[in-house]
């Protein structure tokens, strides 16, 4: 009877579905000290709560000599992940994105891509999480040249039959150019990694040589004017949004199944006028069991993203929480980071809001492949001005899994919610490697610092902020209903 009333009280606190959620007005805040339950299509998961924190300085220098900007994502390498007496250990690839830049300024350096690899030493009984700079991969592109980070305007060069971004003059001129934000190893050591850009998925080996390349459909790929149009300056007609591209990826743990989830909603899903209205996101699902590259999405969905007051202050919704990473639980299930824009690192002043992590269940949401919503720029709108679907779309469910505005827990490991950076934008899932909790894992969840350090060097150059933003990432253990296959 007490292990019922224990399991009970777990799931008191169920979140309202997307369609039914109180607005949030104010800082989204969980005082719980424990675990917290949630179901979501009648399948149970548990948030035990946050169990470890580490970090890397913002000094940091990477194996190039520049300043080390992580995590825009992160992945555990598949098979280095061992338990070892009282402690964890394995290899952990971390995606920075394109180097130190000041939009406003129209500042880019010419950053060459690359993935930066640390072993990671984790004692969940001694609440240390330790990260060490271990070398790394520079990325090339079909001719075996450097990415560079700069940002093409309307520069564009062909490689084997495809328009990529590439800056035409300045800085980074006559490279590819490439925004990093989602990374995703296969069985084989190669990899996906998901730009800004363009929104494309770019398939590399395991030498970081680009061997393919996955292009959008026509409804998310950025057009001004009838032309692909990739700078991160202005907005697009149509398609993704400036700096809202393949922000979100992950393979299904079989391996058969690709989501790529974009950051925000397409330019023709946007409300006009209404500053909230980029809550309807778009995810594509990719068959990848036959070709790493495949032409078109198996299936396409809407998940709807929170929106939230930037002021905190009971005020009406006025911004999207913006989806920053995504994780497969499996064919149809994925975890999504969504998060504000506030927080340490950020100029805005704002007061942190909402940072969470979301269940997401498709299995009832409509497949939009095929159809004038992925095929051409027809919106998903009812009304332009507003952000309700059109009554024949169906989004995808979803329930929150993680608050990580949770002060009670962040004391624990010396933080406060005033000590988060602004961008979440990296998580992984590795097992606990427990014979009594074999569906239990390890979150680990990281952000992004945009390269804010006093003393930051990037390209030779100096790149110096006012205050250093460090490099870090919490770990919070998680019950799944079934072990990941």
């Amino acid at each position: 009877m007490r292990a019922a009333l224990l399991l009970l009280s777990l799931f008191l606190a169920v979140p309202a579905s997307a369609g039914e959620e109180e607005p949030i007005s104010r800082p989204h805040l969980d005082r719980a000290a424990g675990a917290r339950g949630v179901t979501l299509n009648g399948q149970a998961f548990i948030n035990r709560g946050l169990v470890g924190a580490g970090e890397l300085p913002a000094g940091t220098v990477d194996f190039l000599g520049d300043t080390l900007g992580s995590f825009s994502s992160l992945q555990i390498a598949p098979g280095s992940w061992k338990r070892v007496g009282d402690h964890y250990e394995g290899i952990l690839w971390t995606l920075p994105d394109r180097g130190r830049n000041d939009p406003a300024a129209n500042l880019f350096f010419d950053y060459p891509a690359r993935l930066v690899r640390l072993r990671i030493r984790f004692s969940p009984e001694k609440d240390q999480l330790a990260l060490i700079p271990d070398g790394g991969l520079k990325l090339r592109d079909f001719r075996g040249r450097p990415f560079t980070g700069a940002d093409p305007g309307t520069g564009t060069l062909t490689q084997r039959g495809i328009t990529l971004p590439a800056p035409a003059s300045g800085v980074g001129k006559g490279k590819v150019s490439l925004d990093a934000e989602s990374l995703q190893f296969t069985r084989d050591g190669g990899f996906y990694v998901g730009d800004e850009y363009t929104a494309n998925v770019y398939f590399f080996d395991k030498r970081g040589r680009l061997r393919g390349v996955i292009q959008p459909p026509a409804a998310i790929t950025p057009r001004q004017n009838g032309q692909p149009f990739f700078g991160s300056l202005q907005a697009p007609d149509s398609g993704r949004r400036n700096n809202q591209g393949a922000e979100g990826m992950s393979l299904s743990p079989d391996g058969r199944t690709l989501f790529v989830a974009l950051q925000s909603a397409l330019i023709q899903d946007s409300a006009t006028g209404n500053p909230s209205g980029r809550v309807n996101t778009r995810v594509m699902v990719y068959d990848v069991s036959r070709t790493p590259t495949p032409d078109q999405p198996a299936a396409h969905y809407v998940v709807q993203l929170p929106a939230y007051n930037d002021e905190g202050n009971g005020g009406a919704p006025n911004r999207t929480a913006a989806q920053s990473e995504i994780r497969a639980l499996d064919s149809h299930r994925f975890l999504m980071l969504a998060r504000d824009g506030a927080g340490h690192g950020a100029e805005n002043g704002k007061p942190i809001v909402y940072k969470s992590i979301l269940l997401v269940d498709v299995t009832d949401a409509t497949n939009l492949a095929g159809t004038a919503f992925e095929t051409g720029t027809a919106s998903l709108l009812q009304n332009p001005a507003g952000t309700a679907l059109r009554a024949d779309i169906i989004p995808a469910k979803r329930a929150e899994l993680v608050n990580m505005l949770n002060p009670v827990q962040l004391a624990q490991f010396g933080l406060s919610i005033e000590m988060l950076s602004e961008k979440w934008e990296a998580m992984d899932l590795v097992p606990v490697l427990e014979r009594d909790s074999p569906a239990d894992y390890f979150l680990l969840v990281g952000n992004d610092n945009d390269f804010i350090a006093r003393n930051c060097r990037m390209s030779g150059e100096a790149c110096d902020s006012r205050l250093d933003n460090d490099n870090r990432i919490l770990v919070y253990r998680v019950s799944l209903p079934a072990p990941l296959r």
